[in-house]
């Protein structure tokens, strides 16, 4: 019987401390990636979705169905179905996660907020409005990207507007014509209609300061940047406390930075990812190309902050020393018990 007390303490002590991944990292060819806060999604070539990395608020488990693209955000993703309708999933404190009717032609998760362009090109944006993140133009777009405060698209005419918090000049953006825009957490990079790529916003370590090189695609992360060149190769700059910004060799058609995280689809379609990876979100690619395979392992039962567009570093340290608490008054209890 003591010994029992002992045991139940152990093994809930050790549930807290479970990893929040979901399930094994899919490998197979994909069209697109989409790197979030800590965790990654794709769209595969039949249209599916597969998700992986951090899973406390159902972020990482896609709704079923097919898809043409797909947007990892801070704590939720959504994505845009083959019939042009809207599935949002994961964390909906702010009903981020909360999708409107209509049809869509594009759109893009951020923080605690989500932004579309519907097939008449008018723009909705639905999610945390604090900032006036969602206070759009009434213009016509080709295209828009959500960061954590603020939001940026491409007009019909090919100027960039941006609306929201503008701390740095992060919503400030430069003059003449771009082909798309992509919003990062305190910066904002955009490829111009010549290919060369312009960068605004904040600027210590280099995140809005491109090489000189022309791209076709551009993604702006949590303190790091990457593009795809013209030559379908990788350009990355800005902060690297990860790797996050260290490329893999190889040509790409298409690249996504997350907070800490980068992944890329490899012109065969197979996945490649680098950087933070504690979360399961960016997992090295195996040797016989794409994502490796990992043990499953099931969702923590614990509850999510949903403060903010990253992820809270407070609440996994809480998480961990819960259970360490949990573990040492279990056992505790149980020597109590076992002296008495």
């Amino acid at each position: 019987m003591r010994h029992k007390y002992l045991l139940s303490s152990i093994v809930l002590g050790c549930l807290l401390l479970l990893p929040t991944r979901t399930k094994a990292y899919p490998v197979g060819a994909f069209t697109q990636v989409s790197a979030g806060g800590s965790h990654t999604c794709g769209v595969r070539t039949d249209g599916t979705v597969d998700c992986w990395g951090r899973n406390v608020d159902g972020q990482t488990i896609p709704q079923a169905g097919t898809f043409t693209q797909v947007s990892a955000g801070g704590y939720h993703t959504c994505g845009v179905r083959t019939d042009g309708t809207v599935d949002c999933w994961g964390n909906n404190t702010q009903e981020q996660a909360t999708a409107p009717t209509g049809t869509f032609s594009q759109l893009s998760a951020g923080g605690l907020h989500t932004c579309g362009v519907r097939t008449d090109g008018t723009l909705t944006c639905w999610g945390w409005d604090y900032y006036g993140q969602l206070d759009h133009p009434a213009d016509t777009f080709t295209q828009v990207s959500a960061g954590s405060y603020h939001t940026c698209g491409v007009k019909m005419d090919g100027t960039v507007a941006c609306w929201g918090d503008s701390e740095y000049g992060k919503a400030t953006p430069p003059t003449g014509t771009f082909v798309q825009v992509s919003v990062g957490s305190a910066h904002t990079c955009g490829v111009r209609t010549d290919g060369t790529v312009a960068c605004w916003g904040y600027d210590i370590d280099g995140r809005a300061t491109p090489p000189p090189s022309t791209f076709v695609q551009v993604s702006a992360g949590g303190e790091h940047t990457c593009g795809v060149k013209t030559d379908g190769t990788l350009a990355c700059w800005g902060a690297n406390s990860f790797g996050e910004r260290t490329p893999p060799a190889g040509t790409f058609t298409q690249v996504s930075a997350g907070l800490y995280h980068t992944c890329g689809v490899r012109t065969g379609g197979t996945v490649a990812c680098w950087g933070n990876n504690t979360e399961g979100q960016a997992p090295p690619e195996s040797a016989v190309g794409g994502i490796a395979e990992h043990p499953e392992v099931e969702p923590s039962a614990a509850a999510a902050d949903g403060g903010s567009s990253t992820p809270n570093a407070f609440a996994l340290t809480g998480l961990a020393t819960g259970g360490v608490l949990l573990l040492a008054a279990g056992m505790w209890y149980a020597r109590r018990r076992w002296l008495t």
